[in-house]
């Protein structure tokens, strides 16, 4: 079984106080000892992936995450198993765990590790990382990947996208996101539903000639920006709009401004040209 490496960036678990919160009721997950990590947990890895979470009374932190996982382990109805590790009561198995921070998370996959995260965070991006332990498991013959789950709202913004109303898909994608905010999803699809509803109908070839010809009419080369995006052409969007913001002020400025914001919102925020675009805004506007 191969253990996961050492974590030079976590706190000692030492330099955890009293405890700030007991917790209030049982908690979820099969606790692990000695025992039954070795003779019983390996074993099950073969069949099922198990998510083990160190956790301390000590951290308030480690018992919200391991709060989030009990539900996610109830709602994915025992796709996956989910064990707990007091680091207090069981420093043993902590050790061999090498886990130097709580929360901490690996994953078992058929008797291997996988380091998951050493940091709280919220239920949503914790889902996705269980997401991608599932499918890493399936292909790996342990367990079932992930079945995708559509949300309603999503399920009406597509219907409407493949009747071509945009009116109602971005209707439908803000009622997603204010039930859910800050949604990844919702937010990506607001944000290209808009996109398309901003050029739907536009002569593109017209649009981009006029833009030639009128290169400080900021309508038009919003317009243009749009237009170079849908097809693939981003950095000369980029470029187009951070021309105007450098030669604006005031309203105009902050119009162009807020369209390039839109359009980074529709693409990989790691991808080399939203970096690159993302500094020489930030030296425009400082």
């Amino acid at each position: 079984m191969t253990l996961p490496p050492n974590f030079g960036r976590a706190v000692d678990l030492s330099s955890l106080g009293k405890p700030k919160a007991e917790p209030t009721g049982p908690m979820p997950g099969m606790e692990i000892s000695p025992q039954n990590f070795t003779e019983e947990f390996i074993a099950i890895s073969k069949s099922k992936p198990i998510i083990l979470i160190c956790w301390s009374p000590r951290s308030v932190e480690s018992q919200e995450v391991v709060a989030i996982l009990g539900e996610l382990a109830v709602e994915d109805r025992e796709a996956w198993i989910l064990a707990r590790v007091d680091v207090d009561a069981q420093p043993q198995v902590a050790k061999a765990l090498q886990a130097r921070a709580v929360p901490f998370a690996v994953a078992i996959i058929n008797e291997q590790m996988v380091p998951l995260f050493e940091q709280p965070y919220p239920a949503e991006q914790i889902r996705m990382v269980i997401d991608k332990v599932l499918a890493l498991s399936a292909e790996q013959g342990v367990g079932e990947a992930p079945v995708e789950k559509i949300e309603p709202e999503e399920e009406e913004a597509i219907a409407a996208l493949d009747a071509g109303d945009y009116r109602t898909a971005e209707a439908a994608y803000k009622k997603l996101l204010a039930r859910k905010p800050g949604d990844s999803f919702a937010t990506l699809g607001l944000a290209q539903t808009q996109l398309l509803g901003r050029t739907d109908g536009l002569d593109s070839a017209k649009i981009m000639q006029d833009a030639i010809a009128a290169p400080d009419d900021i309508a038009i080369q919003i317009q243009c920006a749009d237009i170079e995006v849908v097809s693939g052409y981003l950095e000369p969007a980029f470029a187009r709009l951070l021309r105007l913001i450098q030669t604006l002020d005031g309203a105009e400025k902050k119009l162009a401004k807020d369209r390039l914001l839109e359009l980074f919102a529709l693409v990989d925020p790691a991808d080399p040209r939203v970096i690159k675009a993302r500094a020489a805004l930030a030296n425009a506007l400082f």
